[in-house]
């Protein structure tokens, strides 16, 4: 799409996380004529501009190339986080779902595939510098999370080299975060029934300083606004994504006014694998061994290319997201809904 009026947009994964986003910020975009939302399940929320069509891109049964007819873009988001325990099933949602996403791109003549990577599909890079977007992205083979978003990068050389004439971009943010996602995040990451005021400063007077935990975090509206920026410019290629200041005990020690404590990996592993072994916890020690591992990205190509700037720290999205964690804070989609425990 370019910056002219009168386009029509389609977006998958329109009520998650990053979806709401999207949605809300293509909907009150005078240049996007129309967006048509596709998830599995169809949510009572109605912005501007809308509609929804219920479609599980896991299911073979399900034809795109209908829906995907006419539009100027399709901006792909719908991933599967869980469960953990059976990588066959999100590998079915994630990378043939996401086949079938691009398989219809091409069939549907739309011009334009903007698709949602993520740190995660780089391979694993330094902690004490930013790399660039051409750190080669063969993610962490042990985490299903990682392979798929690396297979996908694969599948994308591939189809750029078979279909020249769509513009591809590649979004590959930090983790994303805001308020309105806090309920579905802990049920993704930590459980249905870990209790959000767990994140109250003081309940927690330490804090692990493991090695190697130093990541980057970014607010999911200033991610959407990417994506926006994005269809409305001739962008090729991969951008990164994330805001300033990176992650580490020391920054969230000083949020929760607390003290960090030096744990060993290995003991930090430990006890995520036991829990998630007993299925206590949903997010798994191969996660954990992936972040460990995870470059920092430099963001300039977003900001000289797309002129994106992040309007959040990332001090800020974390007591965004800390607050809705406390308070229960969801959206009115089914993936977000809240709910608050303890």
């Amino acid at each position: 799409m370019s910056s002219s009026t009168g386009s029509d947009i389609v977006v998958t994964g329109a009520t998650g996380n990053v979806g709401t986003s999207v949605v809300r910020l293509l909907s009150e975009d005078p240049g996007v004529a129309s967006v048509r939302g596709l998830a599995r399940r169809v949510p009572e929320w109605a912005p501007p501009k809308t509609e929804w069509s219920g479609v599980d891109l896991a299911s073979e049964d399900v034809s795109l190339t209908g829906l995907f007819e006419g539009a100027a873009a399709v901006v792909h988001l719908a991933w599967a986080f869980q469960p953990t325990h059976d990588p066959a099933v999100t590998w079915r949602t994630n990378v043939l779902g996401s086949i079938r996403v691009f398989e219809a791109v091409a069939a549907a003549r739309v011009p334009v595939l903007v698709h949602a990577s993520s740190v995660g599909a780089y391979s694993p890079g330094p902690k004490e510098h930013a790399v660039d977007e051409s750190w080669p992205t063969h993610g962490w083979p042990d985490a299903a999370y990682c392979r798929e978003k690396a297979y996908l990068e694969r599948a994308l050389d591939t189809f750029e080299r078979d279909h020249p004439q769509v513009r591809v971009v590649r979004m590959r943010p930090a983790f994303l975060f805001k308020r309105e996602s806090a309920s579905e995040q802990r049920r993704i990451f930590g459980g249905r029934f870990l209790p959000g005021q767990a994140a109250r400063p003081d309940l927690l007077p330490f804090l692990p300083d493991i090695p190697g935990l130093r990541v980057q975090a970014l607010h999911t509206d200033d991610a959407a606004e990417a994506y926006r920026l994005a269809l409305r410019t001739q962008a090729r290629g991969a951008f990164n994504l994330a805001a300033e200041p990176a992650v580490d005990a020391g920054l969230l020690a000083e949020m929760f006014d607390a003290r960090p404590v030096r744990l060993p990996r290995t003991a930090a592993r430990s006890a995520i694998a036991a829990a998630w072994n007993l299925r206590l916890l949903p997010a798994s020690p191969h996660l954990f061994d992936a972040v460990l591992r995870l470059p920092l990205m430099d963001c300039t190509r977003a900001r000289t290319e797309l002129g994106w700037r992040p309007e959040h720290s990332a001090t800020e999205v974390l007591r965004e997201f800390l607050r809705g964690l406390r308070s229960g804070n969801g959206e009115a989609t089914a993936p977000l809904r809240g709910r608050k425990v303890g």
